[in-house]
């Protein structure tokens, strides 16, 4: 995609763009898939449910989209009422489901991301399955597939990194990343051209002092550029072996 568009073109086309690009390289939607995207109020997940409504056209494939968002017993305060009401002014039905995640925990555990993340995966492949859904659709976008990376690699010494598509063996279910074309920093731009932002809380579990300094290092040796960032994307999937699919 030429650099030119993306500076010129507003935020939203912009969006449009990298993320019609992600769809049809990678083949992320298909004819007649029910796709289910996990929504947490958000910018990264409100944004991802807005452009793929707005791809429909433009794709010309007919898919059904649902939003599903996912409550807890230690944080649930996203503007549901503003979440339902976006959504369903996009054509996109909204259910709401609560999980008991920290009710969950054995006597002498502490709470901590990954268990939360772990719990709330599964309820969201549950919930996938029961209801016929084919596609579970999620926000991450480009800044965090590199982040997760550049972790993998400096902290554990393995090159793996967040894939694209992920084909599960147990579930009749895929998941895909159709904003991984997408920087973060066009995501909140997009978002306040629709008016999305200050519509989720904050985590009182979700600060990441590991991942925000990634984030600032990577920043500092691309010189925070996005065709730099998508090179790098890029050559994840070049090589003996696709890191952008779970193999």
């Amino acid at each position: 995609m030429a650099d030119r568009f993306l500076r010129r073109a507003g935020a939203c086309d912009i969006v449009k763009k990298l993320t019609a690009r992600a769809v049809f390289e990678r083949g992320l939607i298909n004819e007649g898939d029910r796709i289910l995207i996990a929504v947490s109020g958000g910018k990264d997940s409100t944004t991802l449910a807005w452009v793929l409504a707005e791809l429909r056209r433009a794709l010309k494939k007919n898919y059904e989209l649902a939003a599903l968002h996912i409550s807890s017993d230690f944080c649930s305060c996203c503007r549901k009422p503003f979440l339902s009401k976006k959504l369903s002014g996009w054509g996109i039905p909204f259910t709401d489901l609560f999980v008991p995640v920290m009710a969950r925990l054995k006597e002498g555990e502490k709470m901590n991301c990954y268990w939360c993340s772990t719990q709330r995966r599964t309820e969201l492949l549950k919930y996938a399955v029961e209801n016929g859904f084919n596609k579970i659709a999620l926000g991450h976008h480009l800044d965090d597939i590199l982040e997760t990376f550049f972790m993998n690699m400096t902290g554990k010494g393995e090159l793996s990194a967040m894939p694209v598509m992920l084909r599960y063996r147990k579930y009749p279910v895929s998941l895909i990343r159709p904003l991984f074309y997408v920087e973060e920093k066009q995501i909140v731009s997009s978002a306040g051209e629709l008016g999305l932002l200050g519509a989720a809380c904050t985590c009182p579990w979700g600060a990441n002092s590991a991942r925000k300094d990634m984030r600032e290092k990577i920043n500092a040796f691309t010189g925070g550029s996005g065709a730099v960032k998508r090179r790098i994307l890029r050559s994840l999937s070049r090589g003996p072996r696709d890191l952008l699919v779970e193999p």
